[in-house]
């Protein structure tokens, strides 16, 4: 088991040990870190990652200047679980999390769990001035805000899409906030939460305390409404290109030039070279408004490899030699093992997610986990307020990508695109990797996951 103790066989199959310094050797001051996550981004809709339709030059370039990953996974193929994930390195369900949050109550499938130690805690406490711009979407209302869960600063929109990319509103509710301010600024969310990420790194011009800013996208989640300049430029350069993916492409870019944007301006203060960046997407693209998941079946909401695999890549100028790739196999929730691991910080309480600083650093690195899960909880008619998972033990994959179908089994290296059902002749695998999933679901079904009563909110207030 690695040479680490565990209590017991539940514990060595489903937590990942506390986490260890990786032992590598770095700079004794901690670096600023920046997670920039965009939402609903297929795994070919980058040009570095196959698309030929798109032009993403500096979203490529932050990921030619340092490692890319060609097998990082999403905790989950929405928006909200992977969040999750991403900020309390833990598996989404025992969070509190299986599902979408929602402004509609009896439309939401999660709730942040108030033990849930969050990522802008542990950095705050390790002397970080920590910072969140962008789409939070873990909480409408206190105490599940950012400022109360760690963030000393937010400048973004609480909930999950904006029903329009200028009005940000969301069922009629603005969720724009400074802080915990009501906001009502005018102009479209990206370049809004480019600007704000951009006022934000201006502020730590010559201090010596580092940061942690997460700038969270909406884009390129629907509405797909690009700048009219952007979606211009498309027509008029890709002879052909229909009417929906001309959108998608134009939203993309118009993100991508404001990655630009926030890039030089780190670079312009002078912290390019002392900032580990993370890049990556909450899922994979949603498919009817145009994504391009590349060879990857299907996309955003399943559990076929077009929902879960998305582009990564991390830059760190002079500590991650640029142009590499890995192929090593991560997720979202490694991400906070990962940040902890570089900022010095000893994770004291069980987490899921695992570390790659030492595949980030060049070094050789064993597998992460031996057992990978993929959970899902949702409602309406497609779904009735059941699960559906996956779950991949070496090359072997079991997915139940509807609570009202049958599980199947794929064996990824053989069958990457997910064509070749092997439920019924290779029952000892399927077996194995059904046992596995029963014991997941066990531990997350432990965890609740529905808002508390009013009156317990208001208590909390």
């Amino acid at each position: 088991m690695s040479g680490r103790s565990v209590l017991s066989l539940s514990i060595f199959l489903f937590c990942a040990p506390l986490l260890p310094a990786s032992g590598e050797t770095r700079s004794q001051s901690p670096p600023n870190v920046l997670i920039i996550l965009v939402d609903d981004l297929g795994y070919g809709d980058l040009s570095s990652y196959g698309a030929t339709d798109l032009r993403t030059p500096h979203t490529d370039r932050l990921i030619a200047e340092g490692l890319r990953f060609d097998q990082f996974y999403a905790n989950c193929p929405v928006c909200s679980p992977t969040r999750a994930a991403l900020l309390t390195g833990r598996y989404q369900n025992v969070v509190g999390v299986p599902g979408v949050i929602r402004t509609i109550e009896n439309n939401n499938w999660g709730y942040l769990s108030p033990d849930a130690v969050m990522l802008p805690q542990l950095l705050s406490q390790a002397g970080y001035d920590t910072a969140m711009v962008g789409k939070w979407h873990l909480g409408l209302s206190v105490p599940n805000i950012p400022n109360r869960r760690g963030f000393d600063f937010f400048h973004g929109f609480l909930g999950d899409m904006m029903d329009d990319y200028w009005h940000h509103r969301r069922h009629g509710n603005n969720y724009m906030r400074l802080n915990e301010k009501v906001i009502q600024p005018e102009g479209h969310a990206t370049d809004l939460f480019s600007q704000w990420a951009c006022d934000y790194l201006e502020t730590r011009k010559g201090k010596s305390k580092p940061f942690f800013l997460y700038l969270a996208y909406n884009a390129p989640h629907t509405p797909i409404q690009p700048p009219k300049e952007f979606l211009e430029k498309v027509v008029a350069r890709e002879s052909g290109i229909n009417e929906s993916r001309a959108k998608l492409v134009a939203l993309i870019e118009h993100m991508d030039d404001g990655i630009g944007r926030v890039m030089a301006t780190l670079k312009e203060i002078e912290l390019d070279r002392s900032t580990l960046v993370i890049f990556t997407s909450d899922n994979g693209g949603q498919l009817n408004v145009g994504a391009n998941n590349g060879p990857l079946r299907d996309g955003k909401q399943s559990m076929y490899e077009g929902g879960l695999k998305v582009a990564a890549g991390c830059q760190w100028l002079g500590q991650i030699q640029s142009g590499t790739r890995s192929n090593l196999s991560a997720m979202s929730m490694d991400i906070f093992a990962t940040v902890c691991d570089v900022a010095g910080i000893t994770v004291d309480h069980p987490i899921d997610g695992v570390s790659f600083l030492p595949t980030l650093l060049g070094k050789e690195q064993p597998p992460l986990r031996k057992q990978w899960f993929f959970t899902r909880r949702e409602g309406g008619v497609r779904y009735g307020g059941k699960t559906i998972e996956a779950v991949r033990i070496g090359d072997w994959k079991l997915l139940q990508n509807s609570p009202f179908s049958a599980q199947e089994l794929y064996n990824l290296k053989e069958d990457p695109q997910e064509t070749n059902n092997l439920a019924s002749k290779r029952v000892d695998k399927f077996r194995e990797l059904a046992a596995a999933m029963r014991m997941y679901i066990q531990r997350g079904g432990a965890v609740p996951w529905q808002r508390p009563s009013k009156a317990a909110i208001e208590s909390d207030r």
